[in-house]
């Protein structure tokens, strides 16, 4: 049963109107994020995004692919804001977890159902409309795996130069849970309420 979360269908965020899914106990958005501006990431208080293949058009359809750290706003914390709205943040690795658990592990009931094909087709049973928006890899490297894979960001840091992901693949219903995710490639990101 799929509904918005309840008192906050929707949240407007930098012009941008996201609407929300209320999973279990845990309130998402639906859609990832796409605020910022398009430029290299550095620690200066404007956030910046890539967007696949340099086109806007791009973000518009899949969201901004960020680093980790522009993604966490220089925070090293679990759990903190980074760029989400004001009284979300970026999931923790247990917000994950209960989010694998709601939906017992089947990565295809996370994805949009025009994403994916075969094993890995989404059945979008969850709500959660997740897209295989690819990433972009480590500053001038090139863009990556548009419909073969999307992964999420946690706020959950690993070393000085890996964070934790969650991915969801386009060929199986497996959902990844990764702690060796180079901080420097840029990856989509999806608020939680806090």
């Amino acid at each position: 049963f799929i509904i918005p979360c309840p008192g906050t269908e929707t949240v407007d965020y930098e012009g941008k109107i996201y609407n929300t899914i209320q999973m279990g106990n845990q309130c998402w958005l639906k859609e990832n994020l796409n605020v910022g501006i398009q430029s290299y990431p550095t620690n200066n208080g404007i956030i910046e995004k890539y967007c696949y293949n340099n086109s806007e058009d791009s973000c518009t359809k899949y969201g901004g692919l960020y680093y980790w750290q522009e993604a966490m706003q220089y925070s090293g914390t679990e759990g903190a804001k980074g760029i989400c709205p004001t009284g979300w943040h970026i999931p923790t690795q247990a917000d994950y977890n209960a989010l694998v658990t709601y939906v017992d592990s089947n990565g295809n009931a996370l994805k949009r159902d025009d994403q994916g094909s075969g094993y890995g087709q989404g059945t979008n049973t969850s709500g959660f409309s997740g897209l295989l928006a690819g990433g972009k890899q480590y500053s001038g490297g090139p863009f990556i795996a548009l419909g073969e894979w999307g992964s999420l960001w946690m706020s959950k840091p690993n070393t000085s130069s890996y964070a934790y992901t969650m991915q969801i693949m386009s060929d199986t219903s497996t959902i990844n849970i990764h702690a060796g995710t180079m901080v420097n490639w840029g990856m989509s990101v999806r608020c939680i309420k806090d």
